[in-house]
């Protein structure tokens, strides 16, 4: 009966696996033509003529067509103080076979859509706190060192440039999205800040490696995939789905290494032979 149920229980796990990343695919990825979709910003960025202060936003946003299914692009936008517009750091595969060089710096809205897909805020500093980071944002994008190079899988691309940024100025603090797929690519020797800076992390050129953060909490990264939970919050992290928050989730989390380690329990237990039940009666 206890195997009977394990395995229901198991069924329906894989069945929420397979429907969450489906759900939310359709919910937020966009089937509009590229060419004609709106860049038009979502209102989650002040206005900048209106907004003295200076500010840095950190965004992503599913990617354009079928990447969009399995990831999002991420990108860096600054105001300074007294600045009527903002200031938009990204890297762009297209920019490097036209220009040169994979990162662009341009003055489209900061909360714009990425080719029609709704962007997500991940972090925001205003104020002297934000006066203060961005020369430093600005010397991390010149001194991005994969420039010159772009790969949608592995990396590098857009979302290695948002963490080499992050790990730069870590006072950032971001907790970039587990379909932020090439924010763990790393050359030799493979070892680095986690991006938010609360951690650690090694990974093999972004195809396989572990993370272990404050910020991100605990990630492993299989082909570029990222698979994780954040105990703080009661979060799991799931490829294609992203970021799943919730107590229910983290409760769900909980009872599968619960199963796991209950079901290596009963393999250890050796039952006793009948002989001797025998004796012992």
């Amino acid at each position: 009966m206890a195997s009977k149920a394990r395995r229901t229980i198991q069924l329906l796990l894989v069945a929420v696996a397979v429907a969450v990343p489906a759900f939310v695919l359709y919910a937020n990825v966009t089937g509009q033509d590229w060419r004609s979709a709106s860049r038009d910003g979502v209102g989650l960025a002040p206005e900048p003529t209106a907004t003295p202060e200076a500010v840095v936003q950190i965004y992503a946003a599913r990617a354009v067509r079928w990447r969009g299914a399995f990831g999002v692009h991420t990108w860096v936008a600054v105001k300074p103080a007294s600045a009527e517009q903002y200031t938009v750091f990204e890297v762009n595969g297209w920019r490097l076979r036209r220009n040169g060089t994979a990162v662009v710096s341009s003055h489209r809205p900061a909360d714009g859509r990425w080719f029609g897909n709704t962007p997500t805020l991940l972090t925001e500093l205003r104020g002297e706190d934000a006066t203060a980071l961005i020369p430093r944002i600005e010397a991390a994008v010149d001194s991005y060192p994969y420039a010159g190079e772009y790969r949608v899988w592995p990396g590098p691309n857009s979302n290695t440039f948002t963490a080499h940024v992050l790990r730069a100025v870590p006072e950032l603090r971001a907790d970039l999205p587990p379909t932020a797929i090439g924010k763990d690519y790393l050359r030799k020797p493979y070892f680095a800040a986690a991006p938010s800076g609360t951690g650690i992390q090694l990974s093999v050129a972004g195809a396989a490696g572990v993370l272990a953060a404050f910020q991100e909490g605990i990630e492993i990264n299989l082909l570029g995939l990222t698979f994780g939970i954040d105990p703080l919050d009661l979060a799991v992290k799931l490829p294609m789905a992203g970021r799943i928050d919730g107590a229910p989730v983290g409760l769900t989390a909980a009872a599968v290494i619960a199963l796991f380690y209950a079901g290596r329990r009963r393999r250890s237990i050796k039952p006793q032979p009948a002989a001797e039940k025998t004796s012992q009666s």
